[in-house]
């Protein structure tokens, strides 16, 4: 069995301008970024200290047709990822898009769980070349976040899927529980049921900075939009909810001062 079984491996822009993505990226989370095209798609790795740690596409226009926004989207690795997709129908998610090879890197699908939260399943072709991210890291993907309709089943649909485990449970008053998650003994992030006026379930990815308050100063600047915070967590760390140039959502988590 991997070692990255059950965990977020990857996340994935797409959207519809590319190049402003890349600039807006690179000045509010400090990520550089370098060609990895593969044949017939231009395709964007964004890094971190030299390290990928996301990609970066052009949102294709049958996904354009279909109604879907720019967005951020997040691979969890898995080591059968046709077995894998099978399970998710049979937990009563769907499929976006069977399972397909890309040479050289690795095996994916397209699903949604049972609340049509979408998400990629993935498996690696160079396993031995992959190395564990330190979560906490500056540039890294420190949490992710699970908007969903009852947050109860959907914890049961990753459980089975995945392994994971329930952690802390936060009481948030009127808007209800925050369940922590995680897995191997690591808080991966948090699920609740989403307020009525998000339209769909979806989920949020955090990514670390230093400042968070310098980093919003650079969202604004870049043409985002801030849409919650800076809020304090606990940690004493700070988090903005944020929408970039092109209208995906993105979050950042980081320390004040």
């Amino acid at each position: 069995m991997s070692s990255f079984q059950g965990r977020f491996v990857w996340y994935e822009l797409m959207t519809t301008d590319t190049g402003a993505a890349r600039k807006f990226y690179g000045s509010v989370v400090g990520w550089g970024s370098e060609d990895a095209s593969v044949p017939g798609v231009e395709y964007t790795s964004f890094t971190a200290d030299g390290v990928p740690v996301g990609g970066l596409m052009t949102l294709p226009d049958e996904v354009k047709k279909m109604g879907v926004p720019p967005s951020w989207s997040g691979y969890v690795a898995v080591d059968d990822v046709d077995a894998a997709t099978a399970r998710v129908k049979e937990l009563g998610g769907s499929v976006h898009m069977p399972p397909r090879d890309i040479p050289n890197v690795g095996r994916f699908s397209v699903v949604a769980d049972p609340q049509r939260a979408a998400f990629m399943l993935f498996k690696s072709s160079n396993p031995g070349q992959d190395q564990p991210a330190d979560p906490t890291a500056l540039g890294r993907i420190g949490w992710h976040e699970l908007y969903a309709t009852d947050w109860e089943k959907a914890f049961a649909f990753y459980s089975e899927m995945f392994g994971w485990q329930k952690d802390q449970a936060m009481d948030m008053g009127p808007m209800g529980i925050y369940q922590l998650f995680a897995y191997g003994g690591r808080q991966m992030g948090g699920m609740f049921n989403k307020p009525a006026e998000v339209p769909v379930n979806f989920w949020l990815y955090y990514f670390n900075v230093g400042d968070i308050d310098a980093a919003g100063n650079r969202v604004t600047k870049g043409g985002g939009k801030i849409l919650m915070g800076p809020m304090e967590v606990p940690g004493g760390m700070f988090i903005l909810q944020c929408m970039d140039p092109q209208g995906a959502m993105f979050a950042l988590v980081g320390k004040r001062g």
